[in-house]
């Protein structure tokens, strides 16, 4: 029974990524009038839960994946129960939570009224490219030291992000990118090509804790821990940034 352990955080994590797009479903705009009488269009703040559903799903992701290890429980049902709860929690939940940053970019949009509804469908590309990366991952041996590609859950955490540094950074140019259609279609498409890639990025995984091996990770780490301490919030989206970043800088090391 203890072997079906991180089956079971594998389906905690299904739950989350459900929870999340039932969060994200009812979420709609929200239209007010200000003192001098213009319109004023927002997402509820109550879409942070579908970021804090991510979140957790997050969580359990990692430790079905440790407790696997530890418990020498790895199965190829497993694996496969994995990549679909991740298609899920991290490929079509943050999408949803683009899709209604894109609804409320082109909402501002003075001929907002008569623009394409395909306008918003780019957001959908995230779970196809998601779809591709986990079965690709699914196939191919597994390494340590590597992954080819965004892992799945990165871009889906990177986009959940998005809403908690909205709702909680007051810098008018970080508010004015995520307004902004065309920054969202850049990072749609800059997390798919990279996710699709075949770019090598380090794994979170140690197989030893000596500086030499794991110099990458232990910069990540302190870079992380750094950016919590100085940007808090902002920090969540930098993060995932900081680990494709040193993954490329030290790609020729990572084997």
């Amino acid at each position: 029974m203890i072997k079906q352990l991180p089956n079971f955080f594998t389906l905690l994590n299904l739950f989350f990524g459900c929870l999340a797009i039932a969060c994200g479903l009812q979420s709609g705009l929200l239209v007010a009038t200000r003192p001098d009488g213009a319109l004023y269009v927002d997402i509820p703040e109550e879409i942070w839960m579908a970021s804090l559903f991510i979140g957790l799903a997050g969580i359990v992701d990692f430790l079905d994946g440790f407790l696997a290890r530890a418990l020498g429980a790895d199965s190829a049902m497993g694996k496969q129960l994995d990549s679909l709860a991740d298609l899920v929690s991290f490929g079509v939940a943050p999408a949803l939570l683009i899709y209604h940053f894109l609804r409320l970019s082109w909402a501002q949009h003075p001929a907002a009224m008569e623009l394409n509804a395909a306008l918003l469908w780019p957001a959908f590309f995230l779970p196809l490219a998601a779809a591709w990366r986990l079965a690709r991952f699914n196939l191919a041996p597994q390494s340590l030291q590597v992954f080819t590609g965004l892992p799945v859950p990165a871009a889906g955490l990177f986009v959940a992000s998005l809403p908690v540094v909205y709702w909680n950074v007051e810098l008018a140019w970080v508010v004015s990118l995520l307004l902004n259609a065309y920054f969202l279609y850049a990072v749609i498409g800059l997390l798919c090509f990279l996710m699709v890639s075949r770019i090598p990025l380090l794994t979170l995984k140690f197989s030893s804790f000596s500086w030499a091996a794991n110099r990458p990770r232990y910069l990540l780490i302190a870079l992380s821990v750094l950016s919590v301490v100085l940007l808090q919030w902002l920090a969540l989206p930098l993060i995932i940034i900081l680990y494709v970043l040193l993954s490329l800088l030290f790609k020729n090391k990572l084997a």
